[in-house]
Order: structure tokens, then sequence, then C-alpha cells
């Protein structure tokens, strides 16, 4: 049993996408033809993820020229190239099998503007000014 596990942390991939459901991706996964070998590009959205182990997938979905279409990726493939995030998302749902059964602007996820914690660059350096020692005047120290 442990010689599995051996086998199957040797094949898993270091660096995984930081993506969740609900997430916009584009998924760079190598295509073979014949001899050639090139990489295509799958955009759509983040519709479930399965964990176990090495057998990792997540399922994401399109539309293509009015037809849904989805497709599941196993994470730790040879043939992910990259899982690039282009606009997070919000939602309160593991799975989002519901959006199959939505058409034009109601299969919309809202945007996720800023996660829990994280402030605006000018709000995280006006915070970090207000925290910060302040030097003592000259006639104080002398």
């Amino acid at each position: 049993m442990n010689e599995i596990r051996a086998i199957e942390a040797s094949q898993m991939k270091e660096q995984v996408g930081e993506f969740k459901v609900g997430d916009t991706v584009k998924v760079h996964f190598k295509i073979v033809e014949g001899k050639n070998e090139r990489i295509q590009i799958y955009e759509g959205l983040v519709i479930a993820m399965k964990n176990s182990r090495i057998g990792r997938t997540f399922t994401v979905r399109k539309n293509s020229y009015g037809v849904g279409v989805e497709r599941v990726f196993p994470i730790h493939s040879p043939r992910i190239a990259r899982v690039e995030l282009v606009r997070p998302g919000k939602v309160r749902r593991a799975k989002l099998y519901y959006i199959r059964d939505k058409i034009g602007k109601a299969a919309k996820i809202k945007e996720l503007v800023g996660k829990k914690g994280d402030m605006p660059k000018a709000a995280a350096a006006k915070a970090a000014a207000q925290t910060a020692p302040r030097p003592e005047p000259a006639e104080a120290q002398a």
C-alpha cells in the first residue's frame, strides 16, 4: 500500500494553480496530433472540483456556439500545462450544477472583488502608516 502512495506522490504536481469553484479559468493543455504537439486553451467556468489525491479533477463549462460544453480535467495530469485564473467568482455552493439550466445573463456568476482579509493597496498603506512607530521629536530626546 505504501508503494502505491509513493508512486502517486512522485506523479503529483508541486505547483497547482490557485483557483476554486466559481472562478473563470483558462486551461492550457497539450494536444498530440501525430508527431506534432501543441497547446490548446479551454476557457470556462469551474463548476465542480473532486478531491481524491492523484485523481483530483475539476469540471469546466463553457458555451460554444450556443451549446453548453463541459470538460473534466485531472489536475495532476502531465497534459495540463497550466491553469490560469481569469476572473475570481463569488459563489456559496461547492457544485454549480444549477448553471446547466440557466441561459444568458442568468448563468453569470458575480465577481469576487476582494477576498476576506484583503485590503486595497491604498488602505493597506494607510493602515501600515498608522501602526508604524512614530519618530520622537528632537526636543524630547535631549
